[in-house]
Parts: structure tokens; sequence; C-alpha cells
């Protein structure tokens, strides 16, 4: 990990705030909210970026630079304590909210106890991992205190994942009242280049320059919509055919398809690989709604899931080469581990996945007792290998599901499938049931990455405890429910351990447990893949944090 001191970033092409006009993106995965504290969803984090922000972040190379702190703060510059157990951000002086008022500590002390809060459902709980306590130490400093030392203390307020909120909005906003307060949800209050004037959920959300933002010559536009819905082939089509449309993300589609669009002049594809892959992830639970409020619970296990040869036999089943080809061509590489990235990070020891085993999956359910009926539907004591696989409604993602249908039936597995609008999908609404925190399903597939460079908050979603459930209104990062006691032990050494070294080998021993125990299915590793019109000038595409994390630095150019 890098750490840069200061972040000097192209500037706009004009000198005044709003002089370039309108600028429009559109996210065909619409945002459900802006609270990324309430949501897993990128689609939520990436729009409530344009609003809310963290102390610090992590550039388009890679390099953690300073945000709303003046500084990270570091064990050469006093900032972490020589025990590793604190470390102390210093603000910007003369920060201001969007509404006029002073930013101060007591501000970053609040969003830190309101995702700790005990009766609240944080998603990003995981980032908060060892925290004791933090404290203001004046207007302008916080001190973290974590209960054992830490090696790698950027957990907290580090990435668009974990923004600061205002306390005085969210006051009234905390615990089992976090999800009901839809208007601070809907429209916080930012230190960022925009602000929120209009909030409609799983459509559209219209903003205006900040006019408080700390740069009075940005941002370069005045006035932005932030459009949701459609797909992912009109997303692309409204930016390369037609340029109605400024930028679009995520243009999950068949690589010759991309191309045949951008010949058409309008604008620019852009990609870059950071930490997404796309994935399988298998319920440990058992989904049958008979369960009531405790289905997809760790109260019930599954009851063939739970058979980790047969987890074992559905991944063996799968042509990842196959899947990455058809899918994102360049843009995608086969992967057999969840933590693709850096390259320091990635283990070599499942390798084995890159090869297509029809042969030996079938070996090793008849091993397992799993026999085909008259079917050809394999059943043991009574229980059907029949499961429900769900994912979002998209075009690449229907093509992967009806090609792992085929491949799984020939070792004698039924599918049904299931796909869910992405706004609903990957909404966090606590009180739908298709949400892919709920997981009212056996197997479901979405791609996911993590901030920066280091793995350890990301690794620290599989702990025992972060799994959604009705307590804590269905948030946490732990989708399988897996709980061990062994994976937790590793983490706890990875929190104390500070020699990179050290720290790869023991992410890439968590990431071999989690392989090895089929408790998630990698397939592919994704490059971000988005374009923009040729007269959208200063965009840096970022796959260690928010695309748009520099909007700010976006203008027009002729």
């Amino acid at each position: 990990m890098l750490i840069v001191a200061a972040m000097i970033l192209p500037g706009t092409a004009g000198a005044e705030r709003g002089g370039d006009g309108h600028v429009s993106i559109l996210y065909w995965q619409a945002p459900s909210q802006l609270n990324p504290y309430l949501s897993g969803g990128i689609k939520d984090t990436e729009a409530a970026s344009l609003v809310l922000e963290p102390l610090a972040r992590h550039d388009h190379r890679g390099n953690m630079v300073p945000w709303l702190a003046e500084s990270v703060p570091t064990l050469a510059n006093g900032g972490v304590s020589s025990d590793l157990t604190r470390i102390t951000w210093t603000l910007r002086e003369g920060l201001i909210w969007s509404d006029g008022t002073p930013v101060t500590s007591s501000d970053v002390v609040f969003t830190a106890n309101y995702c700790m809060h005990p009766d609240g459902g944080c998603a990003r709980l995981a980032n908060f991992e060892d925290v004791e306590k933090v404290e203001a130490l004046d207007e302008l400093r916080v001190m973290i205190t974590f209960s054992k030392p830490k090696p790698y203390p950027y957990g907290p307020f580090v990435g668009a994942t974990v923004p600061i909120l205002q306390a005085a909005q969210f006051a009234e906003c905390t615990g089992e009242r976090a999800p009901e307060c839809t208007e601070a949800n809907f429209n916080p209050v930012g230190t960022g280049p925009f602000r929120v004037t209009e909030f409609r959920s799983n459509d559209v959300i219209t903003m205006e320059a900040n006019p408080n933002y700390r740069d009075p010559e940005k941002p370069a536009f005045a006035t932005l919509t932030f459009k949701g819905g459609g797909d992912a082939a009109a997303a692309a089509r409204a930016v390369l055919e037609t340029g109605e449309i400024d930028y679009a993300w995520n243009l999950q589609l068949a690589p010759d398809v991309l191309a045949a669009m951008q010949d058409a002049g309008k604008g620019t594809v852009v990609s870059s690989f950071g930490t997404l892959v796309e994935r399988l992830m298998i319920n440990l639970t058992d989904p049958d709604p008979a369960h009531g409020e405790e289905r997809s619970t760790r109260t019930h296990p599954h009851p063939f899931l739970s058979d980790v040869r047969v987890r074992q036999a559905l991944s063996m089943a799968i042509d990842r080469g196959l899947l990455a080809e058809i899918g994102y061509g360049q843009a995608g590489r086969p992967t057999c581990n969840v933590v693709p990235a850096p390259a320091a990070y990635v283990s070599t020891a499942n390798d084995a996945c890159f090869v297509q085993d029809m042969e030996g999956a079938n070996r090793l359910l008849d091993e397992a007792g799993w026999s085909r009926g008259d079917d050809g539907v394999r059943t043991r004591n009574g229980v059907r290998l029949s499961v429900l696989y769900q994912t979002s409604t998209n075009a690449v993602r229907q093509d992967f599901q009806a090609l792992i249908k085929q491949w799984w039936s020939e070792i004698g597995v039924e599918t049904e499938l299931r796909n869910v609008d992405a706004s609903v999908f990957f909404g966090g609404d606590p009180g739908s049931p298709d949400t892919y925190q709920k997981f009212n399903a056996d197997i479901e597939m979405y791609a996911n990455s993590f901030e920066g460079t280091d793995p350890e908050p990301y690794l620290a979603n599989w702990r025992c405890g972060n799994d959604p459930r009705p307590d804590n209104q269905w948030q946490g990062g732990n989708m399988p429910r897996y709980c061990s006691e062994v994976y937790d032990a590793l983490l706890d050494r990875m929190s104390k351990t500070g020699g990179l070294a050290e720290r790869s080998d023991l992410a890439k021993a968590m990431n071999d447990m989690l392989m090895q125990e089929y408790v998630m299915i990698p397939l592919v590793h994704r490059g971000r893949v988005s374009a923009h019109v040729r007269s959208l000038g200063g965009v840096l595409l970022n796959t260690w944090d928010s695309e748009l994390w520099n909007i700010a630095d976006w203008h027009r150019i002729d």
C-alpha cells in the first residue's frame, strides 16, 4: 500500500463553479437510497459518493490519499501510535457541510457510533473490526482506539463505503430507527461536490453543485442527473451511439456488442481490473419459507448444501474459461479465488478449478451417496438435489445461468432459475424478500469487490456473526452464513500482523479456506467497464474506490 501525502488532479477546463452546465450519469441498477451504511449495493454507494465523503480514499492507481483529512496518519508521521492501538485523524480546516454548518470531529465520532450501534444493522460493520472507541480530541482531531494492536488501522472512514455522516441530520436515526429515516437516507447533507435536490428511489436523482464545496472553482457542472433503470445495453447505447448520456456504468455486455457500439464514434469505453469477482454464493442455511423469520438463518442448516461434496461438485462442473470468454472477452478472466488482486495476495492453491471436471463431479456425488432417480436428478435419504439459483436481471448473468443450469443437469442437479430487478436485488430494503442479503434461495450470483489494496476488511465480512439476520435488519456481508473458529483466528492474526509477507500468507490462507470449503464459487475476475462521451474530460476510472471518486474534476471539452 502506498500513501500519498497530497492529491493533485487535473483541473477543470473552466475557472468557475458550474460553468460547464449539466452532466448526466446512468447506472442501470438504480439507487434505492444514499446511505452506504444501510446498503451493500455498489450502485447505492457510488451514487452516495457524489454527496458523502470519507477521511481518505484510494486513487485510480490504488494509492491511499487524504480526502476530508489533511493527511493520512502513519507511524512515520506520528498519526499512528507506536503500540499500533490508536490512530489520530485531523480534519482539514474550514470544511463546511452543504447546509452551511461546520464539519467537526463530533460528526466523525457520531458516524462510528452510528455504525457500531448494538441495535443497528450496519452493512459496513466489518470496517470497524476491533474498534474499542472513537473520541474527539478537539474540533478537528479524532482518535480511534482499537482493542488490540492494529497494523492496518484504515478500516474506518477510508473509502466511499464508509463516509462521514452529519451528526445533526442523523441524530434521531440510530439503532433500529436507521432504516426508517427516509429523508436523511434519501437526501443526506454532505461535503461532496454535489447535493441532492430530488431523490426518487429506484428511478432518478437530481443534484446541483454544492455551494459550500471546499474548492470554489469546482465542480465544473452546475447540475447533475443520476438516472437509474433499464439495462446495460440501453445504457451503452445512450453513451456510445446517441451521446444523450455523458457517463454509463457497468456495461456488462458481450465484448463484440460493445465494440460495435463504440464504432458509432460518440463515446469511449474505459476499463480496468481491480478486485471485482463474479461469484456464486452458497446458502449454508435453509431458505425454506416454512421457517418464517428463521428462514435463511443459522438456526436451520441447509438440507443438502451443508454437504461440502455437493458444493465441490457444483464448482467442478463449471467451465470458467467459457464464461469469461462469452461474458466479458478481454474484460474478464477466469478465477479460482475471491481475492484476485493485488498480486501479492493471490493464491495459486485453487488453480484446479480452471479445468472443468464433469467426470470427477459425477464420481464425487456417487461416492457421497447421491443417487440418480428415473428423471436423472440425484437424491439421498429422500432429499432431492434441486436448487433455486437467483441473480439480478442482466443479459450476461442470464446467459451464465443458462449455461450453469445445463452443466449442473449433467451431474444430476435440478436447477430453477430466478432473476430479480437489480434495483431490488441490491436495494438493501429489510422489508423486501428479494434482496441478496435476505438470500431466499439456495444459490445466488453477483459481483463484489473491496476498496483499496488491502483485503483485511473484506475478509472480515465472513467472520462469525456478520451474517444478515432479522436482529440486524438483514445487513452484513456474510451472505453464505459461514462460521469457522479457525477462519476467525486467522482473521485475528491478520489484524495484529504488520509485515506484508505474513499478511499475504494469512490472506491467502483465508481465501483458500473459503474456496476449499466451497462457501462461495468464484467464476470471473471482472474488469470494470464503463463509457463516457468524447466531450467529457477528467474521467479517471477507479477500480479501488468509487468510479465517481473525482467527479469534481470532470469537465466539458470541445
